[in-house]
Formats: structure tokens, C-alpha cells, sequence
């Protein structure tokens, strides 16, 4: 057999670790389940949020800040929780972070009133910072490179739409027919399942971990993650409620917010660049080819992400009159896109550049709310919704794949954590980031009306989307995603 049959056969191979098919269908049910319980959490509150605050009396102008905080609060701290799986292994951070965010759910369904129930929206993101970061880990580690590990992480990545349209769906139904409560509590019966599941079938590596570390120990960086875990949350507390600040942008303490944020910031960049001796972002990750433009090109490309998704649903319940269970109905395609591009994705990701799939997914996310920006009034579904739907779809599966594909293959095993960390890093901030600039935007154009507000903001998404095609045309090349021997692998003789 010569090496190149040799690497092919590992990439097709089930891994070592997993004893029987049943043992590693256990495993990747439960990281899959948590994509989907993340994303349920995020699509789901933006439908739920009219129902939920005519109850809690949550006035319009606060409404964004209690859909962003689960984001922002992921967001900053998934580069520390990507640490401690390094340090730790994954199976202790991934199963405590599920029931974390078990216990915030469940609380969150009895919130009382607008402060507790930002206090729980807050809370519930360190458990999605702990779980994906590891679980991201713990299939990277797990799988080498090839056509199992593009199947496995491109059904991981097909999760996503499926958890979006879980949210919607049971939000849909808590708001019409349950109440709002149900939600939480609906979502928090799912995320046991996820729980138990890793519980039953997840093999720990806290030993082997500790084994691997023991020449050379991982250490949190203490003092660069509490600088920017501040900064990050000072920084984006400003962006998302400066629009509705008394005096907007021009209020003191969003000024002061802001300024602090970016001095920390600055400050958390001087630390890991030139202080930590073990940075949370080492300098090698943005040494690994195309890795900087390629990160930038989907901070916007996540930032599109977000906007679209808030914005679809409530331009589609304002302006197009749709109910919530009317709502489910409609972003359908959404889902199903997603569980068509899942297996479809992991069969071609070996055989074509990624690049080719990068920019189909890039044009997709321009046409997907630019169809809503240049929709008429009185805008058939068919035409307009039902394309827009298909072209979401495209836009978030293909790219988020290629990403986790991309980033888990070019570490080393014991950055694996960081890789986690990283790509879902990118998104929550991503999506918490750019929500507040279309915020700002729609609040500077409501005195036109909530339709051409609606409509600014879907331009201002179709600009970040371009930015991001620009981006990877220009300075991003991906190849296709082969089977290769993993780092400290010899080929047979």
C-alpha cells in the first residue's frame, strides 16, 4: 500500500478511541445536540422577545440588549474556557458547561422582571463559551483529517440551522398557544438530553490530558483574560446600547464605556503579545497562512449572521403580519437547507477548493437580506422570503463548516481547545458586534417608519456581506480538505 492509500484509509477510518459505532454515535450526538440547543437560544429569544415583553413590561428600546448579552457574554469568554479544555481536557468543561447552562435556563423561566432576566440571558452564555469550545476540541482531537472528519463536522455545522429553526419552532409554539416560559424550560429539558448523553457515552480525557501536559503544563493567562474579557464586554456594551441611551453615542457613560473597553483591550494585546509566557491567543495562530484575512472575512460574514436573523423576524411579524406558528412555516427552508448541505458538504469538502465554496457562500449571504431591502410592499412569499431563506441557509452552513474544518486541521492537538474557542468566538462576537451597529441603524432611521428602517438595516447587512466576499477573493486561498497525517505521524515504510 502506498502512503497515499495508506492517509486516505486513516481519513475513512473510525477513530481508536471509540470501541463500537454505537459508542461513537453517542459521542457526536451530544456535541451535536449542544450546536443546536446554542443556536435554539439565539433564534428563538428574537421571536419570543414581543410575547416576552409586553409581560415583563420591557419597553421596544430594550428589547436588543437582552438578545445580545447571551452573545457578548459567549462571545468574551470562549477564548478562556478554550483554555481550561486545553488545560483540563475537554469532557470536564463540556459537561459543566451543559449543566451551567441547564441551571440558567431553567432559572431564566421564572425570570420576574427585565433585570433578572438579562441577568440569566448573561449568564446562560457562559455555558454555551464552555461547551463549544471543548466540543469543537473534542472532535478535532478526535477525528484526523479526511472524509470522516468532513462529514462529521459538516453534520456539526448542519446543526446550526436545525437549533435556529428548534427555536423558532417551540418559541413559536410557547407564544401562541404556552407561554413564554415554556421556552426556557422546553430548552432546558433538551440541553439534559445533551447532558446525559455525554454522561453515558463520552470517554473523559482528563488523564490522558494531564499526561500530555505534564512536560510542559498549560496555564491560564490570568491577567490577558481578565483584560479582555472587560474590554471585550465594555467595548460591546457600548456598541449595542448606544443607540438608546438618553443622549445616544454622546451619553457619558457609553462615552466612558467605549474608551475603557479599547484601553483594556489594548492593554490585553500588550499582555499576550509581550508578557504571558502562555497567551490565550498565541501568536501562532495568526502565523498559519490565510488565517488572519480568513478570521476577519467571518467576523463580518457572522455579523451578517445576526443582523439578518433578528431583523427577518421582525420585519416578517411587523411588517408582513406573519404569526409566530406562521413564522415556523416559513423559515422552513432555513432548516432543511441545512440538513441537505450537511452530508452533501462532507462529501465534497475533500474534493473542492474551499476557496469555490467560501465565495458561493459569501454571494449567498448578499442576495439572502438584500432580498428583504429590495422587497416591494405587499412582497409575495415565494418570491422574495422563500429565496431569502434558501440563500441564509447557504450562507452560515457552508462557511461555518469550512471554518471549523479549516482552523481544528491546521493546530496541534493540544491547541485544540483554542481552535473551539476561536471559531465560535468569531461568531458570538461577530453577531453580538454588528448587532449593535444595526440597532444604531435602524434607531437613526425610525422617523422614517419601521418598514424603510427595517429595510436600512438590510443594506447596511448587504454592505458587510460584500465586505466579506472581498476579503476572501482577495486574500484568502483554501484548498480542498484532504486526508493528511496528523501532527508527529509517519507514514509506514
Amino acid at each position: 500500500m502506498d502512503n497515499s492509500e495508506y492517509v486516505e484509509r486513516l481519513g475513512r477510518q473510525r477513530p481508536a478511541k471509540f470501541k463500537t459505532l454505537a459508542s461513537e454515535v453517542g459521542f457526536c450526538f451530544s456535541i451535536m445536540t449542544s450546536q443546536i440547543m446554542a443556536e435554539y437560544f439565539i433564534s428563538g429569544f428574537n421571536v419570543i422577545i414581543p410575547v416576552l415583553a409586553k409581560d415583563l413590561d420591557i419597553p421596544p428600546s430594550a428589547t436588543v440588549w437582552p438578545a445580545s448579552a447571551f452573545a457578548l457574554t459567549a462571545g468574551s469568554s470562549l477564548l478562556i474556557f478554550g483554555r481550561f479544555a486545553d488545560q483540563y481536557g475537554g469532557y470536564i468543561v463540556y459537561t459543566l458547561g451543559l449543566l451551567w447552562h441547564l441551571t440558567w435556563t431553567l432559572i431564566a423561566g421564572f425570570s420576574t422582571n427585565q433585570l433578572m432576566l438579562n441577568f440569566c440571558r448573561a449568564l446562560q452564555g457562559f455555558g454555551p463559551a464552555a461547551f463549544l469550545s471543548s466540543g469543537i476540541m473534542l472532535l478535532g482531537s478526535s477525528y484526523r483529517p479526511g472524509p470522516r472528519k468532513n462529514i462529521v463536522f459538516s453534520i456539526y455545522g448542519g446543526c446550526a440551522p436545525v437549533g435556529f429553526f428548534s427555536g423558532i419552532f417551540v418559541s413559536g409554539l410557547s407564544g401562541q398557544w404556552l407561554t413564554w416560559r415554556w421556552y426556557f424550560w422546553i430548552g432546558a429539558i433538551l440541553v439534559g438530553f445533551s447532558l446525559a448523553t455525554a454522561v453515558i457515552f463520552m470517554p473523559s480525557d482528563f488523564k490522558s490530558k494531564r499526561l500530555e501536559t505534564a512536560d510542559k503544563p498549560v496555564q491560564m493567562d490570568w491577567l490577558g483574560a481578565a483584560c479582555l474579557f472587560a474590554g471585550l464586554v465594555l467595548t460591546f456594551y457600548a456598541v449595542n446600547d448606544g443607540a438608546h441611551a438618553p443622549q445616544g453615542w454622546s451619553t457619558p457613560y457609553i462615552i466612558v464605556c467605549f474608551i475603557l473597553g479599547i484601553l483594556l483591550l489594548g492593554v490585553s494585546v500588550y499582555v499576550e503579545g509581550w508578557v504571558a509566557t502562555q497567551p490565550l491567543l498565541p501568536a501562532s495562530l495568526f502565523k498559519v497562512s490565510q488565517m488572519k484575512p480568513f478570521l476577519l472575512a467571518l467576523f463580518f460574514s457572522y455579523g451578517v449572521l445576526g443582523t439578518w436573523l433578528l431583523y427577518t423576524t421582525l420585519y416578517a411579524e411587523n411588517i408582513m403580519s406573519a404569526q409566530p406558528m406562521q413564522l415556523v412555516a416559513w423559515f422552513v427552508p432555513f432548516a432543511v437547507g441545512g440538513l441537505v448541505l450537511s452530508p452533501l458538504g462532507g462529501y465534497i469538502f475533500h474534493k473542492v477548493p474551499g476557496t469555490v465554496l467560501l465565495v458561493i457562500s459569501g454571494v449567498a449571504w448578499i442576495v439572502a437580506p438584500l432580498l428583504f431591502a429590495i422587497a416591494p410592499q405587499g412582497a409575495s412569499y415565494w418570491a422574495y422570503t422563500f429565496p431569502a431563506m434558501i440563500c441564509g441557509t447557504l450562507g452560515i452552513d457552508i462557511t461555518y463548516n469550512i471554518a471549523n474544518v479549516f482552523v481544528t486541521s491546521k493546530l496541534p492537538d493540544d491547541e485544540q481547545g483554542l481552535a473551539g474557542a476561536v471559531c465560535n468566538s468569531i461568531l458570538f462576537l461577530g453577531v453580538s458586534f454588528f448587532l449593535g451597529f444595526a440597532d444604531l441603524t435602524a434607531a437613526e432611521t425610525a422617523s422614517k417608519g419601521s418598514r424603510q428602517s427595517y429595510k436600512a438595516v438590510f443594506w447596511y447587512a448587504v454592505g458587510c456581506a460584500t465586505v466579506s466576499v472581498v476579503l476572501l477573493v482577495g486574500f484568502v486561498k483554501i484548498e480542498e480538505a484532504k486526508s493528511e497525517l496528523k501532527e508527529g505521524e509517519e507514514s509506514p515504510a
